[in-house]
């Protein structure tokens, strides 16, 4: 079994992973990465990089490849299920922010971000087909480099033969909603909460729509598509969008059954959702057709979990979806663990002392993290098509003859301030 030794060792390589290997490198920590899968390879399908994580991601010299890759995000627009607009506002720098709000394939930067980090940290610190089996926490000794440190073990997730053992002054586990270091932490936690809904995802080359860089939302809590172009790429060359499209129903779980199974890899037939959507065609969308024209469609029950009490133990901490998964409402899943690695970073650079690093993370991302879960139950931003169903199912002639235009912009504001996107929060200079 190959022995490593680092000064931080990152459990997990996707988006969160790779973004913290990458701020490690810049501020010049020792790092390695391990990942249980043998290959990372470009899969999903479109996320959305709010300003504030792309504000991080330009800091390590990111920006301009984000830009030639992914939609400069120019407006959020909320209809109803008849298609008649509730709300819209520009985003990104259309609104004035600094930096802008990005619609991309997730497969696309990840691998961006593999790219660079290989580039950087060299492939020989990326370490694929490497699960993590068990864990030490190791021991404080006043924390500072050179005390007790903190060990983990990996295997192959196939055969279940030890492969790798790594010694680190700080492990961190970005391994996702399933992740085995938090369940390691809270063995009676259980599985994620299903929320009683379910998505289904897919992508349909078609062209534009509205400003032809809108992320639009139509529909309520219980039905809902989601509907945003990835790919600068494609439309530079072809004048199309590669579009990306969010299918949700409510699918409630009889009482004392386990929720669905969260796997991105299962493919479903769509005559599974696509009947409820069947009427939703308007002058300047048709669902249908980006359904019926569009790739496979991949199902996902959109489920979370409850905020943690605490995330760090020893020498061991927490971050991204191991930290705080939460509905996919807001954009805010990959920006928020961009955040994540930030607030890292910068307190190991800070602080001398291990654990008084880890207890300044949690202070400034453990509360703000759980309010954002606590939000996007409430449906966060989405809230504003729920009022619309109840006050007005059959339509309005003018939606602020149903919600005042003040209700609508505090729900706006409110949301931006509680995932730390506000624009005075993301322009301020330090």
């Amino acid at each position: 079994m190959k022995k490593w030794n680092t000064r931080v060792a990152i459990i997990g390589g996707g988006i969160g992973g790779l973004v913290m290997a990458l701020q490690c490198h810049k501020r010049g920590i020792d790092c390695m990465v391990f990942e249980a899968v043998e290959k990372l390879e470009p899969l999903g399908v479109g996320i959305n990089l709010l300003p504030h994580s792309v504000k991080i991601l330009a800091g390590l010299g990111l920006l301009d490849e984000l830009a030639a890759t992914a939609i400069e995000t120019s407006e959020l627009a909320y209809f109803n299920k008849h298609g008649q607009p509730i709300w819209r506002e520009p985003r990104g720098l259309a609104a004035g922010y600094d930096f802008p709000q990005f619609s991309i394939h997730r497969g696309e930067l990840h691998m961006l971000l593999l790219r660079h980090a290989v580039a950087h940290l060299g492939a020989e610190r990326i370490l694929t087909g490497r699960a993590v089996k068990r864990f030490t926490t190791g021991v404080s000794h006043g924390g500072a480099i050179g005390g007790t440190r903190a060990t983990a073990v990996f295997e192959h997730r196939r055969t279940g033969e030890e492969v790798a053992e790594v010694e680190a002054d700080l492990i961190i586990a970005a391994d996702g909603m399933h992740s085995t270091v938090r369940s390691t932490f809270y063995p009676d936690e259980g599985p994620p909460k299903y929320s009683g809904r379910v998505l289904w995802r897919g992508t349909c080359v078609a062209p534009p729509f509205l400003t032809g860089r809108s992320m639009m939302q139509a529909g309520h809590a219980t039905q809902k598509a989601v509907v945003y172009p990835i790919s600068k790429k494609l439309f530079d060359q072809t004048g199309n969008n590669l579009t990306n499209w969010i299918m949700e129903l409510a699918v409630p779980t009889p009482s004392g059954e386990a929720p669905p199974k969260q796997d991105w890899s299962r493919q479903v037939d769509k005559s599974v959702f696509a009947k409820p959507f069947a009427g939703w065609r308007w002058d300047w969308l048709d669902v249908p057709a980006l359904i019926s024209k569009g790739g496979p469609a991949w199902e996902y029950p959109m489920c979370d979990r409850d905020p943690l009490p605490r995330w760090s133990h020893g020498r061991v901490t927490l971050l991204g979806d191991a930290a705080h998964p939460m509905y996919p409402i807001g954009s805010n899943g990959a920006s928020q663990a961009i955040l994540d690695t930030e607030s890292l970073a910068t307190a190991l650079v800070d602080e001398a002392d291990v654990e008084r690093a880890l207890a300044r993370y949690e202070a400034d991302r453990r509360e703000a993290t759980g309010k954002i879960v606590l939000a996007n139950r409430g449906n966060g931003p989405d809230q504003v098509m729920q009022l619309a169903e109840e006050r007005a199912p059959g339509g309005f002639k003018h939606v602020n003859d149903v919600i005042a235009q003040e209700e609508l912009e505090a729900i706006s504001a409110r949301y931006k301030q509680t995932a730390g996107f506000a624009k005075s929060q993301v322009n301020q200079r330090t």
